[in-house]
């Protein structure tokens, strides 16, 4: 224990002025008995060079002390004097205890002696109790220890592992810390890791695996969730096509329709896609698609376990994105027309498992992460079908590719996955598609027309008339005919029509499932182009080259009557393809759109008609400008003319209709009109009599008459239009035989009897029938000197004509 403190003592000054020594003293004196630091007087001291007071002032305080100290010792010496009597007194009695104590320990000795030994016998037993309770304890606990490593050892043999765990996590947990051996102890402390070790490297290779056998499951999964996709897509279309049926019987007003709901059973779609599949506890997908995914749980669930979670996700998340990324890779050994199936189907069965994993994996993959490798995919075949289009040069093959696609997008978008990207590249390659197709058209058609032999096709079955003719409503009447049929129509129209129908079919696949749901327009356009652009101008090039008889010009202007009943099925065929009403087609009905092969079909058969006509006008020069005698019966030359035009035009009757006649037959006669004018203007016939106007007169009666045969049979009866045609060399003739030919300077008589005569041919002819005999007119009276008033009306009008011009 520390000494206490010393009281403070206070130093009491004297009284009056003291020296500074005194005062130096008192206050030296003051700081020693406080116990205060001497260190200031010190260094004062030996500051002012006097050190020797210093230590005087120390020697007179020690000297002061000295009796206090003596007085001290003496007040304690008789105290302790005092004690020592004190201490003498009490030995005796101490002396006295000391040998009672004795005797009483011997007398406690000699009784407890036996205690003790009883004492030490059960200290003893009760000891070795507690040493077996401890033995049994640890001996029950290394078996429960050793049951609960046994029942591990069976699981890793079985490889449950995650039981496995469990019972290695129960011996760390429970029993680690309680074994009493130390070499048990060891041992476990050493094998639990290494179990751990174990079970994540097996679990990790049944992963790998499972990574490697997916692969291929993938590329099943993927071709028949394309392939049900398609299933589904031609279940619509035959919905569509029964639906088109349907309104096609309603337009031809057949009532005896009998119409049903069909129920489609999706349930083996169901199964297998999407989230209508299946999973057992083990999340082994069942139904169609099959493919397990228990491998992956596992490992999941194992490594959650192990408490290495997230590390498993990364592990999992960048294999996948690799795998993703070697299936981008295009062998440039194989054309991807023949692998293109097998590099979708891939990627497709790869987001159809990663759809189930996001879905069924309790966060093993996040949906960012999924809509992550989604838009690396989506870039990649962008990238891939970009780079083939641009390559491809038939229509086919890229119309295959794209409906794959199509179905790619359509099986993907629903798990839910954005096609739009897709889509867009299908869009963007539309017009390269159809320029192609139309090349592929133009070659189909060339080939076709060139194979031409311009003859009626010959059916000799109903399937051949259903075939060529039904197919493309080209049937003038809803009766089934008699076979063998002759059709008015030569092979090209079938031939032309089925590559057409076909152009249609392919361009309305390439637009449907593009995402843009009205795409009539679109194909129309393109239908436009190939009607008005190559097969127009391919059939113009036939008739402008090879046509060359009149037999040949007739079927091809029947095959152009053929076609523009063909092309309003083509319209209306896209229309029923497209989902467009056919009501709206049919309001918004164009010109022809072959109208310049159809307008030179008829040209090149008006033209060879006249020019064979022209070979029978030559009998004209035989003709007896001045007979007195007008010819029985017309001319030879308007004879040979009838007879050949009723055969022709008897012929033609039997395949082209009677639109097509009614623009050919007045041409015809037109140029007979004309020519017969030509004749009258011409050099050759210097003059001519009234009975050689008589007997043109009668020409013209013979071609009026076969008009009117013409228009009883083609025309209802209608001549006006035929006989309009000769309007020129009737008018003519009526001029030249009429009483008062100067009528024709009357506007108003010359516009509703003359209206087609030039007044310069007028003169011309007028001017042959002077005679100087005067009896070019006929004899007109007794009296010879007087002017014949015809001939004077005559030279009225010539004379005023003649001023005109």
């Amino acid at each position: 224990m520390n000494p206490s403190k010393p009281p403070r003592r206070k130093v009491i000054q004297a009284n009056g002025d003291d020296s500074g020594d005194k005062q130096d003293q008192l206050l030296l004196s003051s700081a020693i008995c406080n116990n205060e630091d001497l260190g200031p007087f010190i260094r004062k001291a030996f500051a002012s060079g006097k050190p020797e007071t210093l230590q005087h002032h120390l020697k007179h305080f020690a000297r002061s002390k000295e009796s206090e100290i003596e007085e001290v010792c003496k007040a304690h010496y008789q105290d302790f004097i005092l004690a020592v009597d004190d201490l003498r007194s009490l030995l005796s009695e101490v002396e006295s205890l000391k040998s009672s104590l004795s005797d009483s320990n011997s007398k406690l000795q000699s009784v407890a002696r036996p205690l003790l030994t009883s004492l030490d016998s059960f200290v003893e037993t009760r000891n070795v109790s507690r040493n077996v309770n401890l033995a049994i304890e640890s001996v029950g606990a290394c078996v429960q220890l050793t049951e609960v490593c046994s029942r591990a050892n069976s699981h890793l043999a079985g490889d449950n592992f995650y039981m496995a765990l469990k019972c290695v996590d129960a011996i760390e947990r429970d029993y680690l810390d309680k074994t009493s051996s130390s070499t048990l102890k060891k041992m476990l402390e050493k094998k639990i890791p290494e179990i751990r070790s174990y079970i994540e490297r097996k679990v990790n290779k049944e992963f790998g695996d499972w990574l490697v056998e997916i692969r291929v499951v993938s590329r099943n999964l993927g071709q028949l969730a394309i392939g049900q996709a398609s299933s589904a897509r031609q279940r619509e279309e035959d919905l569509r096509i029964k639906q088109r049926q349907a309104e096609e019987q309603s337009r031809l007003s057949v009532r005896d329709c009998i119409y049903a709901l069909e129920e489609e059973d999706e349930d083996g779609i169901a199964a297998g896609i999407g989230d209508e599949g299946h999973s057992n506890g083990n999340g082994n997908v069942g139904g169609v698609l099959g493919f397990d995914l228990t491998p992956l749980y596992r490992a999941y669930h194992i490594h959650q376990t192990l408490g290495l979670e997230d590390g498993f996700k990364q592990y999992y998340f960048e294999n996948r994105k690799l795998q993703l990324t070697s299936d981008f890779q295009v062998s440039s050994m194989t054309p991807f027309l023949e692998s293109h199936q097998t590099f979708f189907a891939q990627i497709a069965g790869f987001f159809v498992v990663e759809d189930r994993v996001y879905r069924t994996g309790g966060g093993l993959i996040s949906k960012m992460e999924v809509e992550n490798l989604w838009e690396i995919a989506v870039s990649k075949m962008c990238s891939v079908l970009e780079d083939q289009f641009s390559r491809m040069q038939t229509a086919n093959h890229l119309l295959l590719i794209k409906d794959y696609v199509s179905l790619l997008g359509v099986t993907l978008r629903r798990f839910g996955y954005p096609i739009d990207a897709l889509l867009d590249v299908l869009s963007k390659h539309r017009d390269k598609y159809h320029e192609l197709l139309l090349s592929d058209c133009r070659q189909q058609i060339a080939e076709a027309v060139a194979g031409d032999k311009f003859g009626q096709m010959v059916m000799k079955k109903e399937y051949e008339y259903s075939m060529n003719v039904l197919s493309f409503q080209i049937q003038t009447s809803h009766i089934m005919p008699a076979f063998p049929y002759v059709a008015p129509f030569s092979s090209t129209v079938p031939d032309c029509c089925r590559i057409v129908r076909s152009f249609i079919e392919d361009s309305v696949s390439f637009m449907s499932y593009g995402g843009q749901l009205e795409f009539y327009d679109v194909v129309k356009k393109y239908l436009d182009k190939l009607l008005g652009e190559v097969l127009d101008e391919s059939l113009l090039k036939l008739i402008n080259t090879t046509v060359s008889g009149v037999l040949q010009a007739m079927q091809m202007a029947a095959n152009m009557a053929v076609m523009e009943r063909a092309c309003d099925f083509f319209f209306r065929h896209a229309a029923q393809l497209s989902g467009v009403p056919l009501r709206m087609v049919e309001r918004s009905r164009r010109q022809f759109p072959l109208r310049k092969a159809r307008d030179a079909a008829e040209e090149t058969l008006a033209r060879l008609l006249k020019s064979k006509v022209d070979g029978y006008m030559t009998l004209i020069e035989n003709v007896n400008w001045m007979t007195d005698d007008p010819p029985q019966g017309g001319n030879e030359y308007v004879n040979e003319v009838i007879i050949y035009l009723e055969t022709s035009f008897s012929n033609a009757s039997q395949i082209l209709p009677t639109q097509v006649l009614k623009r050919v037959i007045p041409d015809v006669l037109s140029h007979i009109s004309e020519t017969i004018v030509g004749t009258l203007v011409s050099d050759s016939v210097k003059r001519f009599s009234v009975s050689a106007v008589t007997g043109i007169d009668t020409d013209i009666k013979l071609l009026e008459s076969f008009a009117d045969n013409q228009a009883a049979l083609f025309f209802d009866g209608d001549s006006d239009q035929l006989k309009s045609a000769l309007a020129e060399s009737r008018q003519m003739v009526n001029l030249l035989v009429s009483n008062h030919p100067e009528n024709f300077l009357n506007p108003v008589i010359r516009e509703r009897s003359y209206g087609a005569l030039d007044h310069k041919k007028v003169v011309i002819v007028s001017e042959k029938l002077k005679d100087p005999s005067d009896r070019l007119f006929g004899t007109f009276g007794s009296r010879g000197s007087r002017q014949n008033p015809k001939k004077k009306s005559l030279d009225t009008l010539i004379k005023r004509l003649r001023d005109v011009s």
